[in-house]
């Protein structure tokens, strides 16, 4: 009988030692859990920083301020986020190369837009030196004048200042323009699933270029589209 006991002693011994061990585990696991979902959000929030810090220090946008812009005869308001992003060539004038020259041409095509045109501002939404610098147009928040009434309220529309039939833009501007289109998704302008066009696939033209638009069409969310009337 005692013998029976001293069983009974020791495996309840062991059930406690037993138990005493599950908890600890239990407790390491559930401590090991909390700090991997700190660790994986604390990721997530540094490569969210670190891509936003990235794509603004990358870029170097011109106010229209800066560049001398004349005041619009007026502006409709863009909803955003916008769910396109159209590509442009200005065609004429051909490539600038650095800040001075650029600001001169924008001008210049703002006043052929205004002018000339007869619309109410220059068209497009923003203008891509050779320099690598990003011009203001009509910003983010105003619908442009650049890609036809079906498409302008639901685009942002950047324009490649040269003309790139039969040449490609330089890095500098090609960087450049990428990183806008980054940044205008992380100010939730555009849409995180966006589609990437050139002008020629929704409007009747060779714009952005031959050459340019061989390269877009590798561009992160282009998508194939065949222009017809609308």
């Amino acid at each position: 009988m005692l013998a029976q006991c001293q069983v009974l002693n020791n495996m309840a011994e062991k059930t406690k030692g037993h138990t005493k061990y599950t908890k600890k585990v239990t407790r390491r696991a559930l401590v090991g859990a909390v700090v991997s979902v700190v660790l994986v959000a604390g990721a997530v929030l540094l490569v969210y920083f670190l891509t936003t810090t990235m794509a603004e220090s990358e870029i170097n946008i011109i106010s229209r301020a800066e560049w001398g812009a004349r005041p619009p005869k007026s502006r409709v308001n863009m909803t955003s986020p916008v769910p396109y992003v159209i590509i442009h060539h200005s065609y004429e004038p051909d490539v600038c190369l650095n800040r001075s020259q650029c600001e001169k041409y924008v001008r210049g095509i703002q006043n052929f837009h205004m002018d000339t045109r007869g619309w109410d501002d220059i068209g497009y939404n923003f203008l891509v030196g050779g320099s690598g610098d990003v011009f203001e147009g009509r910003g983010w928040d105003v619908v442009g004048a650049q890609a036809g009434p079906d498409w302008n309220s639901r685009s942002i529309g950047i324009c490649f200042i040269g003309n790139f039939t039969d040449k490609l833009p330089p890095k500098e501007a090609i960087s450049a323009g990428k990183a806008l289109i980054l940044l205008g998704v992380e100010k939730k302008k555009v849409v995180t699933n966006y589609t990437l066009y050139g002008h020629r696939q929704v409007r009747p033209t060779e714009c952005p270029g031959n050459e340019f638009f061989k390269l877009v069409t590798q561009w992160d969310h282009w998508k194939p589209r065949n222009y017809t009337a609308e």
